[in-house]
C-alpha cells in the first residue's frame, strides 16, 4: 500500500469511527512557483502521541529544488523593489489570514508535533503577532546620516546609510513550533524585501505548508516564496549554492555548525540550543518562581531551546521552595494533545524517549534523587523532578529536551551564577532575586543572549532580540533584529560641490 493510500484507508476509518477528518491532514505537494508539485516521492508524517498516520507530504527533488532556487533570484528582482506600504499590506494579511484559521492551524500542531491544543493555539496566536510586528517593522527599514567632514579637504561631504534587501533567504526549521518559529524565517524575510525558500521540519512540514497557502493568498509573489520539505542531501544546494545570499538554521548544535561551515560566503545565523539556567535567591518571590519554573521546564514536555533544565536555590529557601514546586509538577496533566486538559504531551518520537529515560535513569544510578515522575508510557513521559545533581551527569551538562528539571542547592550566589555559566550553551537564563546588585552581578557575568530577571529561562517575547552564544548559536531573531540579518548597510557620499564654492 502506498503513502497517499494509507492515508486515505486511515481517513476512512477516522469518519467510519466518528472522528471525521480530524485525525488526518490530507496530503500535500512541495511548494514552486506557486504551484503544488506532486513529486511520487512521499513521506508519510505519524503523530507522536499514537503514531497514526495523520498525512502525506511529497518531497523536493534536484530539479525542485534548482527551480525553485532560479525563480527565487528572478523574483528578487521585484521584491527588492516592492515598497514599504505593500509589504506592510502583505504581512498583514498573512497575520489576519492565520487568526482566520486559528483553530484549524492548532489543530495541525496538535496532531503532528503532538503540543497540547491548548499550548498550540497559543503558538498560533505568537505567530499571528509575529507577522503583525514585522508588517510594522517593514515600515522601519531605516537608516542614518553620517558626517563625513572630520578630516581637512573633506568639506561638503556627508553620508546616507540605507539598508537594502540581501537577496534569497533559506530558511531551515525545527519540529519543536511548527508554525512560528517558521513564522520567524518568513516574516523578516518577507519585510526585507527578500524571497523565502523553506524547508521544514520532516516529523512537523503541514503547518509550514499551510502557511504558504496564506502567504500566497496575502499576494506575496508566488515565485518569491517555495516550500521545500526534502531529504538531507537533496538540500546541498540550498545551502552551498552562492545564488541564495542567507541561511537562517534553528536546530541542533552539531547540523547548525557543520552547516555553517559549508555555507561559503552567505550570511549564516544559528539558533542552536540550551541548557538553561535558572537562579531563586534566598530574597525571591517563592510561590511565582515555582510556579514560573513548573511551567517553563514542562511546556511542550520540555521541548524548547530555552526550556528550564537546571534550577539554583539558596540554601535558606530550599525546602521551601521544593515543597511548592513538587505538587505543582504532580498537577501537571499528561495525555492526549487534543484533549483540552492535557498540560503535558508526547516526546516527539520514540528516539527522544528513549534517550530522555536513559539520562534519568543514568543520574538515579549515580545518586540523583528522583522527587516526582520518571515514569514513561510510550512517548509520554512523566513530568521529572530530580535533586542532588552532579553537573558532569548528562541530565545536567547537556540539553535533555525532555520533560526533566534538575535542583541544585547553593550558599554563595555568586558561585550559582559561576555553576550557570559553567557549560557549552548560553541561550537564555532565568533570575528571581529583589536584590539589584545580584542581578548586576548575573548580567554582567552569565554568558547567554538574554537574562530574564525576575522570570524563568523560557519567557520570550517574539519583537525581542533573540539568540545565543557559545555552542547556542550566533546572530538574532525578533522582527527587527532579523531584518538587520537579512539587509546590507549600503552608503551614499554627497559631495556638495556648490556649498564647498560658495554659490547656489
Amino acid at each position: 500500500m502506498t503513502a497517499t493510500e494509507r492515508l486515505r484507508d486511515a481517513a476512512t476509518r477516522s469518519a467510519s469511527s466518528g472522528a471525521g477528518s480530524s485525525s488526518t491532514l490530507g496530503e500535500y505537494g512541495v511548494l514552486v512557483g506557486g504551484k503544488w508539485l506532486k513529486t511520487g516521492d512521499a513521506i508519510e508524517v505519524h503523530s507522536p502521541y499514537d503514531d497514526q498516520l495523520v498525512a502525506v507530504i511529497h518531497r523536493a527533488g534536484p530539479k525542485e529544488i534548482e527551480t525553485a532556487i532560479s525563480r527565487a533570484v528572478a523574483a528578487f528582482e521585484e521584491t527588492r523593489r516592492m515598497p514599504s506600504w505593500r509589504r506592510a499590506d502583505v504581512l498583514d494579511a498573512i497575520s489576519q489570514g492565520i487568526a482566520k484559521e486559528r483553530e484549524a492551524f492548532a489543530r495541525t500542531i496538535a496532531l503532528e508535533a503532538g503540543k497540547p491544543i491548548r499550548t498550540a493555539r497559543t503558538e498560533v496566536d505568537r505567530a499571528v503577532f509575529t507577522f503583525k510586528v514585522a508588517a510594522e517593522e517593514s515600515k522601519r527599514i531605516g537608516g542614518e546620516f553620517v558626517s563625513l567632514d572630520w578630516l581637512p579637504g573633506t568639506e561638503g561631504r556627508s553620508g546616507q546609510v540605507w539598508r537594502v534587501p540581501l537577496g534569497p533567504v533559506v530558511g531551515i526549521a525545527p519540529f519543536n513550533f511548527p508554525l512560528n518559529l517558521v513564522a520567524h524565517k518568513v516574516a523578516p524575510a518577507l519585510a526585507a524585501g527578500d524571497p523565502i525558500l523553506l524547508r521544514p521540519s520532516s516529523q512537523t512540514p503541514v503547518s509550514a505548508l499551510k502557511l504558504a497557502e496564506v502567504v500566497l493568498e496575502a499576494g506575496w509573489p508566488a515565485d518569491a516564496i517555495a516550500v521545500l520539505p526534502c531529504s538531507t542531501s537533496v538540500a546541498t544546494p540550498l545551502v552551498e549554492d552562492d545564488r541564495t545570499k542567507i541561511l537562517t538554521f534553528t536546530g541542533s548544535p552539531t547540523v547548525g555548525w557543520a552547516l555553517k561551515r559549508r555555507a561559503g560566503r552567505k550570511r549564516v545565523t544559528l539558533e542552536l540550543g540550551g541548557n538553561a539556567g535558572v537562579i531563586v535567591h534566598r530574597d525571591a518571590e517563592l510561590a511565582y518562581a515555582a510556579e514560573r519554573v513548573a511551567w517553563g521546564g514542562y511546556s511542550y514536555a520540555g521541548q524548547s531551546c530555552i526550556s528550564v533544565q537546571r534550577v539554583y536555590i539558596h540554601s535558606d529557601v530550599y525546602e521551601s521552595f521544593v515543597d511548592d514546586l513538587v505538587p505543582r509538577v504532580q498537577a501537571l496533566k499528561l495525555g492526549d494533545p487534543l484533549a483540552e486538559e492535557t498540560d503535558v504531551g508526547p516526546v516527539i518520537d520514540t528516539g527522544a524517549a528513549d534517550r530522555v529515560q536513559t539520562w534519568v535513569r543514568e543520574a538515579n544510578a549515580s545518586g540523583a534523587e528522583l522527587l516526582t515522575g520518571g515514569g514513561r508510557d510510550g512517548t509520554l513521559i512523566q513530568p521529572t523532578l530530580l535533586a542532588s545533581i552532579r553537573p558532569d551527569m548528562r541530565v545536567s551538562c547537556q540539553e535533555i529536551f525532555g520533560p526533566v528539571v534538575g535542583l541544585y542547592r547553593f550558599d554563595d550566589v555568586i558561585q550559582a551564577i559561576r555553576d550557570v555559566n559553567n557549560g557549552d550553551f548560553g541561550l537564555q537564563a532565568g533570575l528571581f532575586t529583589q536584590d539589584l546588585r545580584v542581578v548586576q552581578a548575573a548580567f554582567e557575568e552569565i554568558e547567554v543572549g538574554g537574562l530574564m530577571v525576575n522570570d524563568v529561562s523560557s519567557f520570550r517575547v517574539d519583537h525581542m532580540p533573540y539568540g545565543g552564544v557559545k555552542m547556542s548559536g550566533m546572530g538574532r531573531e525578533g522582527l527587527r533584529y532579523a531584518i538587520e540579518e537579512m539587509t546590507e548597510m549600503k552608503l551614499m557620499m554627497i559631495n556638495r560641490r556648490d556649498h564647498q564654492a560658495g554659490s547656489l
